[in-house]
């Protein structure tokens, strides 16, 4: 015990001296001197610069202008612990679960967002018969009389995070239907196999997208993940290629590289919470689960309960970009520098960001791990008028019947922030499944 509270006391000592020195620095010039070293800069948009990806930059306003925390309440681990602990919508939305009985036996569960009070109402209303408008004075009415169908994929761990609850009541405000997908096993999905779901196994996701295309036949369906959720998400965008139901996907703080996140060493407190997180959601009269609760890693755990032959093997059929190549919608993530529990930014695979056509990342100077917080998240703004102005784009494509591409046009000083390699590409699916 008195090592845990010893690692803890580590783990936030940092933010202690943070906050200890933004009281000393109440003084005004000492302030005025904080305010100029802590500005943020602009967020890198790394993508191959396709028609798609200048479309964004020209109309995802929210993109270009990032409304993030300053030092102190910028700390990444102030941000990160605030988006999985608290938050101010997470009582006023509520839900109604659907339990699906899998080919296997299993169960998972959807839960449709009924309502924010009259937040849905009022956000309904702005899909029918009119356009939205936002700050720059552009018309996002990207959607006409059908609401778009917003799909939330929580932790691998499950649960709703506040973080999450915030995107959500954000989404059902902005007319979307929301439904969240929780893996079997978790948020109180009964566990009736003898078998959780792995890392990036995407099964049950497709079960479950097909479901909700089924009640949505005539909605645009797109997906979120929030951090490790990343894992099934982008396994599912793999495996499934231009088959998939949905027409665009973003990712918040996603583990692109699952084997490497499981042997990077976390934080305590995190690492601590994460794996108490998912020990409680084991059942013992379906699972032998003696050896998953004496893991002390999420490594040893996941080991442990998964791994019938060695580890390396393990991710061969799991690891999340296995079949990037595959992929045929585009896919938009969200990282940060400083994210406490994600490996270092250094190890993000850039040049598949810069060389395939459908992923694009914002990379910010900070944020923590699904934080990119201030009065509001900066990062929920920028998923959905990114969803917005995308499939406001593949819209205009479809109804034109063109083919884009060619050499790229010259970018103009705004655009600056597209880091790649001049190429020529035409937006279609691949169809190669």
């Amino acid at each position: 015990m008195a090592v845990f509270v010893w690692d803890c006391f580590l783990c936030f000592l940092p933010s202690l001296l943070l906050f200890l020195l933004c009281l000393a620095l109440r003084w005004p010039r000492a302030g005025c001197w904080t305010r100029l070293t802590v500005r943020a800069a602009e967020p890198r948009f790394i993508c191959k610069p396709t028609a798609l990806a200048k479309y964004l930059l020209r109309h995802c306003g929210s993109l270009a202008k990032p409304r993030l925390a300053p030092w102190p309440r910028g700390d990444p681990h102030l941000q990160t612990l605030s988006s999985l602990l608290w938050g101010q919508h997470g009582d006023t939305i509520q839900f109604s679960r659907d339990n699906l009985l899998l080919r296997d036996g299993g169960i998972v569960a959807v839960d449709w967002a009924v309502g924010t009070g009259v937040g849905e109402a009022v956000g309904r209303k702005r899909w029918e018969g009119r356009k939205e408008y936002h700050s720059g004075g552009k018309a996002l009415g990207y959607f006409t009389s059908t609401p778009p169908v917003l799909l939330l994929i929580p932790q691998s761990w499950g649960g709703m995070t506040p973080h999450l609850k915030a995107l959500c009541h954000q989404a059902v405000r902005q007319g979307f239907y929301v439904v969240v997908f929780h893996p079997r096993g978790t948020a109180g999905c009964p566990l009736t196999t003898a078998r959780l779901t792995e890392f990036g196994d995407p099964a049950d996701l497709e079960q479950a997208v097909a479901y909700i295309h089924s009640r949505h036949p005539s909605s645009v369906l797109v997906a979120v993940s929030e951090g490790s959720g990343s894992g099934i998400l982008l396994s599912y965008l793999g495996e499934h290629g231009s088959s998939t139901y949905l027409t665009a996907a973003a990712a918040i703080s996603p583990v692109l590289q699952g084997q490497l996140w499981f042997e990077t060493a976390m934080p305590p407190i995190y690492r601590w919470g994460a794996l108490f997180h998912r020990k409680m959601q084991l059942r013992r009269a379906v699972l032998d689960v003696d050896r998953a609760l004496g893991s002390s890693s999420l490594r040893d755990f996941e080991e442990r309960l998964f791994c019938s032959s060695d580890w390396d093997s393990y991710w061969e059929r799991n690891e999340p970009l296995r079949d990037a190549d595959e992929v045929a919608v585009p896919v938009l993530c969200i990282c940060s520098r400083d994210d406490p529990l994600l490996p270092p930014a250094s190890t993000l695979p850039i040049p598949l960001f810069q060389s395939n056509p459908y992923f694009l990342l914002v990379l910010t100077d900070k944020g923590g791990h699904c934080g990119f917080t201030m009065e509001a998240s900066w990062s929920h703004n920028v998923v959905l008028e990114y969803f917005r102005v995308a499939a406001d784009f593949l819209k205009g494509e479809e109804r034109n019947g063109a083919r884009w591409g060619g050499p790229p046009r010259p970018q103009a000083p705004g655009q600056s922030r597209v880091d790649a390699e001049e190429g020529n590409f035409t937006w279609k699916r691949s169809y190669t499944r």
